[in-house]
């Protein structure tokens, strides 16, 4: 017997608690992407492009909380431990070191591109399964596509 019940039948539970684990490690990965991307960032737009990363990954992890709490409303424990997110996420690595702030911008929004994709496939999985969570996915795409158009409007001349 589940630890948590609810009334979506078993099946559903376990498909939207997949889309929900698999959205998990991608919104925590970028989180901390983007937190790299600001400890490190320099350039003559440091101080707009930091406060802008730092938005980015307050926007990921406060979905990420909404995320792994509808999990977890499903019957679906969260996993957001480093392996897992390492070994699970689809968002793109980022490099070590000091980075420039224009190649900063460039990372974050491919990120967030990578990531905006994944959850678009996600939203086709999860449409006849639970609207709920496809609400919800469809809120965090939503807020992702706009960081993604700020950072790539950032960097265009």
């Amino acid at each position: 017997m589940p630890v948590i019940n609810n009334s979506l039948p078993k099946r559903d539970r376990e498909t939207a608690g997949a889309v929900l684990q698999a959205t998990l490690a991608d919104l925590l990965d970028l989180s901390l992407v983007a937190k790299q991307a600001h400890w490190n960032l320099y350039g003559p737009r440091f101080r707009s492009v930091h406060v802008q990363l730092d938005e980015a990954a307050t926007i990921a992890r406060n979905h990420a909380d909404t995320v792994a709490e509808r999990a977890a409303a499903l019957g679906s424990s969260p996993d957001g431990r480093a392996a897992t997110i390492a070994g699970t996420s689809g968002v793109p690595a980022f490099p070590p070191g000091w980075t420039k702030d224009s190649d900063a911008v460039e990372a974050l929004a491919h990120a967030l591109s990578a990531v905006t994709g994944r959850l678009r496939k996600r939203l086709v999985e999860i449409g006849p399964v639970d609207v709920v969570t496809e609400d919800l996915l469809i809120g965090l795409t939503a807020d992702l596509e706009k960081q993604s158009w700020m950072f790539q409007a950032e960097n265009r001349a």
